[in-house]
């Protein structure tokens, strides 16, 4: 018995131990810079993190428009942001990353309604919810997490060039997450249903961000447009709700007690954002307010291409479409 207790004893301090010293590590965004006059956009802006980095945005004074499937979630952040930050210039806009149609209204409004755009914050993305085909014919998984983010940063990045400036560059950030670690690309297996575990598939997802980020960083080249891939780290949201309610609940206490909230888990987002240094950096992989290095195989040039050709033609862009895209 006292045996029993001992080894308890041991694995609680060892809890403690590891929550004390990855708290420590936990940085924090020290930019004071005003946003005032300036627009971004936070896809999954109105929950979690995204809900956390759009109101500090907003607070900084910039116009900020949130997106999300869900007309009464976006309704109620709008309300909050505006509530806590006496900033009204706060804007809601339904986006389905799920659905390419979707993805071309929300971007073709943006393009024709807003002067500039200045900061894009990729934000959005599920667990591990199922694994089918979506109407578009790619993983749902995928193409939440990383189809959708391709063609909508694609589709804006002529507004997001026509903003940035010499030494104001715009800033583009892709959330990734450590996971990005056990992804694998085969780009001819990455949309099949029943053959990855529903968590590989989320890791390949992730891997994908870190590739594209890295490829679109060399297209945008002599622009003044910077991309950059965010790893948040470990955070409690509600991304581990996808599987089971009751093992989310549990998940979320643990991890926000032993590693991130939503709020620290915003810090990186928010630095890349918003840090003078973090503007002069593009094809990077932040983490905890600081460059760090992706796994080995996201520098992959060879893979970067497959995966940039074979997700053009999934998500339709035209060759005259990409052109207009990425013409400096």
């Amino acid at each position: 018995m006292y045996g029993f207790l001992l080894i308890i004893a041991i694995i609680v301090i060892l809890i403690l131990v590891v929550a004390v010293v990855q708290k420590s590590t936990n940085a924090i965004c020290l930019s004071k810079k005003r946003l005032d006059g300036k627009t971004v956009i936070v896809t999954g802006g109105t929950a979690g993190m995204g809900l956390h980095i759009a109101t500090d945005l907003a607070d900084r004074g910039a116009k900020v428009i949130i997106a999300c499937p869900f007309e009464e979630e976006g309704t109620n952040a709008t309300k909050q942001i505006v509530q806590e930050t006496e900033n009204e210039n706060v804007v809601f806009k339904l986006l389905d990353l799920g659905s390419l149609k979707s993805v071309r209204k929300f971007a073709a409004d943006i393009i024709k309604n807003e002067k500039r755009l200045d900061i894009l914050i990729n934000n959005a993305g599920i667990g591990t919810p199922g694994d089918f085909l979506t109407p578009d014919g790619m993983n749902f998984i995928m193409q939440v997490n990383y189809y959708g983010g391709f063609l909508l940063t694609l589709l804006l990045l002529p507004l997001l060039r026509k903003s940035g400036q010499p030494g104001e560059p715009s800033r583009i950030l892709l959330t990734t997450s450590v996971l990005h670690r056990i992804g694998q690309v085969d780009v001819d297996k990455l949309n099949l249903t029943n053959y990855w575990f529903k968590l590989q598939i989320y890791g390949n997802s992730k891997l994908c961000l870190v590739l594209f980020g890295n490829r679109l960083a060399e297209e945008l080249k002599g622009s003044h447009v910077v991309v950059n891939n965010v790893d948040p780290g470990a955070v409690g949201t509600r991304i581990f709700d996808s599987g089971s309610r009751v093992v989310g609940f549990f998940l979320k206490l643990v991890i926000n007690c032993m590693f991130k909230t939503p709020w620290l888990g915003a810090q990186t987002a928010l630095h890349v954002a918003l840090d003078k240094k973090a503007g002069e950096v593009s094809g990077g992989y932040f983490q905890n307010c600081r460059v760090s290095k992706a796994v080995r195989r996201a520098y992959c040039e060879d893979t970067a291409d497959s995966l940039w050709k074979e997700s053009v033609k999934l998500v339709q862009l035209t060759k005259s479409e990409l052109e207009e895209c990425l013409r400096t």
